[in-house]
């Protein structure tokens, strides 16, 4: 039986090189693969960065490369819409069931800050028992799922990696139901497009072990830790988390308030190095790596040195569980 991907990345000029290093991840870890389907939609990239982003793909005999040009989601959907969290490109996934030939019945929605470290087999192959999509459980408190239109202990994802069976998205009018609710937020929705999907898909989702999503705050913080920060609610537990740590696949540098992410010079990630071996072999490799000038988080490196870092997190997270939702409710 063949085994073909069909790979799916959202992503605007910013972002051009994170996404590269992300793809030639995939490619270097996937060789088995008899063919990649790269569909990448496109928020205004330029032609030099999608020349070397073809580039990469040129050195792969398995890899097909497709650009999607994507229209601005207030201009799709007719009312002006506020982001709450990443970059107005990845509203561009919500429309994935029309953008795509009706042939593509399965999809791998990947995050450009992700880096690939091995097969994507046995993810591509999980049978996702008739949900729509497979993503990783987030780590939000109830209050945030008062705001989405969920109940209390409903699952709540990352939408970073979704599995994502599409012909039972387009079957089940996903694209309608986020519209209307959209429009129902009036264009302000809590975490963004992330929060349009959690409340449509909920309860139509498959829970990913969390090795195929591995986010910032488990790297940041250990469990102990991540429930004084966020009281997760029906979250993973403490050994399923560091079982995924020992056998990752896909890493995703999610943005983060202590930590910060390697294309930054003064990065302090776990797999900084890692990231930069990949980056160093892309078409972007001699340009300089910047410098994230956040005053906030060299204050909470410094007091967690000092042995704060409880404190630190009970006062981050009393924000976090409560003080953001409800200030996400006034503002809708």
């Amino acid at each position: 039986m063949k085994t073909i991907y069909n790979i799916v990345y959202a992503t605007d000029d910013t972002f051009a090189p994170v996404l590269g290093t992300s793809l030639l991840s995939l490619l270097r870890n996937n060789k088995e693969a008899e063919k990649i389907n790269f569909f990448i939609l496109d928020s205004g990239i330029s032609k030099e960065n999608k020349f070397r982003i073809e580039k990469i793909c040129d050195n792969f005999v398995n890899a097909s490369l497709n650009w999607i040009k994507i229209e601005s989601i207030s201009k799709k959907i007719g009312i002006d819409v506020k982001n709450d969290r990443g970059s107005f490109s990845q509203y561009s996934r919500l429309f994935i069931g029309d953008v795509l030939d009706n042939s593509v019945e399965r999809v791998l929605y990947l995050d450009c800050d992700t880096l690939i470290l091995s097969s994507l087999k046995d993810l591509w192959n999980i049978d996702l028992e008739g949900n729509i999509i497979a993503a990783l459980k987030d780590a939000f408190s109830k209050y945030y799922r008062k705001n989405i239109n969920l109940v209390n202990d409903d699952l709540m994802f990352n939408s970073g990696v979704m599995l994502i069976d599409l012909k039972a998205w387009r079957d089940n009018k996903i694209k309608e139901k986020v519209i209307s609710f959209i429009r129902q937020c009036h264009g302000k929705v809590q975490q963004g497009d992330q929060g349009v999907l959690n409340s449509v898909l909920s309860n139509k989702t498959y829970a990913l072990d969390p090795r195929y999503n591995l986010v910032s705050i488990f790297y940041d913080l250990n469990y102990r830790e991540i429930k004084l920060y966020r009281s997760p609610v029906n979250f993973y537990s403490e050994r399923v988390i560091e079982d995924a740590k020992k056998n990752p696949i896909i890493l995703h540098f999610t943005s983060s308030f202590y930590s910060i992410r390697p294309w930054f010079k003064n990065s302090n990630h776990d797999y900084k190095t890692l990231w930069l071996k990949y980056y160093k072999k892309t078409p972007w490799k001699d340009r300089s790596l910047g410098l994230e000038k956040s005053k906030k988080k060299k204050i909470i490196n410094i007091l967690f040195n000092y042995g704060l870092k409880d404190t630190i997190l009970f006062s981050a997270g009393f924000f976090q569980k409560y003080l953001r939702p409800l200030k996400n409710k006034i503002m809708r």
